[in-house]
C-alpha cells in the first residue's frame, strides 16, 4: 500500500462497499455502482475539480483503469444528491476505523458555507427560505448561505456534522449535535460563543466536560486555550484551502449536503489512509494527481 491517490481509492472502495448497506433498485442494473461513484466523487474533491463535465473529462484519461464506465455529468450529479445520506453515513463509519477515533478530547466550532454573493441571487436561489445571513468574525464580513458545525478530533478526524442556517443560533445547533454524537468523559473544547451555563449544563449531562476560553468580563477559568483552538482552524484551513469546501457549487440543499459531506468522507479517508500507512496527519499533497 502506497500514499497515491490510486491506493487511497482503492482502499476506500474496499471499506465502503463492505461497510455501506446496497439498495434494492428496480430496472436495469446501474453500470455503476454506488460505491464506485463515492470514491469518483473523492477523487473529485482530492483533486480539486470543481467543475463536474471537467472532472468527468480528466477521469477518462486519469482514473479509466480503476473505473471502467464513468458517467455524464447529469447522471453523476442526480445519483450523488440521492447518496447525500450514505455519503454522510460513510464519514461516520470511516471515522470510527480510525485510532483517533478513541481520543476523549474533542474539538467544536462552525464555519461559513456562504451560497451566494448577491441580493439578487439570493432571492432567486432555490435555497432561499432555507439560509440565512450570518456574520464572520475572523474576516469581519457578512455572509448568506448555512454553517457547518463539526464535531473533530486533535488531528482533524470529523466525528459528526451539523448543516444550518448561518442566522441559527450556534448552541442550539451544537447541542443537537452534542447529544448525538458525544460519549460520556469526553472533553469538549469551543470557542467564546458556546460561552453559558446552560449549554455547560448540558454538556455535563451528557457526560461531558466542556471547555472554552475565558471572557474578557469573567473570572479566569480555563484560559485562553489559543494553542488547542488552533487545532481546528487549521481543519478548517484544510477543508476550505485544499477541498474547496466554500467553492461547493450547491444550488439545492440536497446537492449542498452531498457536495459538503463528499469534502468530509475525502478528509476522513486521507487521514485513515495516513494512519494505515504509518504517517498520520493531514498530508493532502500525495493524492492531488
Amino acid at each position: 500500500m502506497s500514499a497515491d491517490l490510486d491506493a487511497l481509492l482503492t482502499c476506500l472502495y474496499v471499506l465502503v462497499d463492505d461497510l455501506l448497506p446496497g439498495r434494492r433498485r428496480f430496472g436495469r442494473p446501474p453500470r455503476i455502482s454506488d460505491g464506485e461513484l463515492i470514491c469518483l466523487a473523492v477523487a473529485q474533491v482530492l483533486l480539486d475539480c470543481a467543475d463536474e463535465t471537467r472532472f468527468l473529462r480528466l477521469a477518462k484519461q486519469r482514473l479509466s483503469h480503476l473505473f471502467p464506465y464513468i458517467p455524464g455529468q447529469s447522471g453523476f450529479n442526480k445519483r450523488l444528491r440521492c447518496l447525500a445520506p450514505q455519503l454522510a453515513q460513510a464519514v461516520t463509519l470511516l471515522a470510527q476505523l480510525s485510532p483517533s477515533f478513541c481520543d476523549r478530547l474533542r474539538l467544536l466550532d462552525s464555519t461559513p458555507v456562504p451560497c451566494a454573493a448577491s441580493r439578487e441571487t439570493v432571492r432567486r436561489s432555490q435555497l432561499a427560505g432555507l439560509g440565512g445571513y450570518g456574520y464572520c468574525r475572523s474576516h469581519s464580513r457578512w455572509f448568506w448561505g448555512f454553517r457547518l458545525y463539526l464535531l473533530c478530533s486533535p488531528d482533524g478526524l470529523p466525528i459528526g456534522f451539523e448543516l444550518a442556517p448561518a442566522n441559527a443560533p450556534e448552541r442550539a445547533v451544537a447541542a443537537e449535535l452534542l447529544e448525538r454524537v458525544l460519549e460520556p468523559g469526553q472533553i469538549v473544547i469551543g470557542d467564546k460563543g458556546f460561552a453559558g451555563s446552560e449549554f455547560e449544563q448540558l454538556v455535563a449531562s451528557l457526560g461531558g466536560t466542556l471547555l472554552r476560553p475565558d471572557r474578557k468580563n469573567e473570572q479566569p477559568r480555563f484560559g485562553s486555550l489559543g494553542g488547542i483552538r488552533q487545532w481546528i482552524e487549521s481543519t478548517f484551513d484544510t477543508l476550505k484551502d485544499q477541498l474547496s469546501l466554500e467553492r461547493h457549487g450547491g444550488r439545492t440543499l440536497t446537492g449542498l449536503v452531498s457536495r459538503i459531506a463528499r469534502r468530509l468522507l475525502a478528509l476522513t479517508a486521507v487521514l485513515l489512509h495516513n494512519w494505515q500507512l504509518g504517517t498520520p496527519g493531514r498530508h493532502l499533497t500525495a493524492y492531488d494527481h
